[in-house]
This record gives C-alpha cells, sequence and structure tokens, in this order.
C-alpha cells in the first residue's frame, strides 16, 4: 500500500486512518501493541503522529497486514531485523512507484 499524505510536521490520527484506509481503532490499537509508535499528545489527548511514527506505520502495515504476520510476529521481527526490513520495503515501495510511471507512460503511447 502506498500512503498518500502532505509532508507535514504531525498528523492527527484521521489523516493517518484516512491514508491507510483502516479505522482510528486500530491506529490507537497497533499504539498500545508497538514500542515504536510513540505519537505526541496534545493538552486535550489528541495525538499528533510524527513522519517517524508514519514511517513505523507503514512497517508496522506491511508486516501484519500484507506480509500476514501475527502481532507477536511483527513485533519480534521489527526488534530484531528493522533496518533490514526498512531497507526491503523502501525498495519495493519504490519499485512501485517506478511501474506506476511505466503505466503512465504507457498509456500516454
Amino acid at each position: 500500500m502506498h500512503i498518500e499524505l502532505p509532508e507535514k510536521r504531525y498528523y492527527n490520527i484521521g489523516e493517518v486512518a484516512k491514508a491507510f484506509q483502516v479505522n482510528t481503532s486500530l491506529i490507537r490499537f497497533w499504539e498500545k501493541e508497538f514500542e515504536v509508535l510513540k505519537p505526541k499528545k496534545n493538552a486535550k489527548g489528541n495525538r499528533k503522529f510524527t513522519p517517524e511514527d508514519i514511517k513505523n506505520l507503514q512497517l508496522i502495515y506491511y508486516l501484519v497486514k500484507e506480509r500476514g504476520f501475527t502481532l507477536e510476529g511483527a513485533k519480534i521481527h521489527l526488534k530484531e531485523e528493522k533496518q533490514k526490513i526498512l531497507t526491503n520495503f523502501e525498495i519495493i515501495r519504490k519499485l512501485e512507484d517506478v511501474k506506476a510511471e511505466l503505466l503512465k507512460i504507457k498509456d500516454q503511447l
């Protein structure tokens, strides 16, 4: 899944849930389950997700929703091999972007 979010310092939970096409309750659940998610909270208690939180959410989404990991499996995998997962994830996303561009060019021909 390719996440489309404008570049900002902080994102609210509604923006994040919409970008990932999931319910806000799932984002809150993942926040409790995964130590790497630490959104800031304002005085009202509203979550403010940073770009780093978004990157971690993308990795969690990739492992759980796309690769079919259990939550425990995803936690272990993130702790042990986060950099390797991140590198592979970034390569896959870049290749998806290249594919999308090539399909646009093909359609224009």
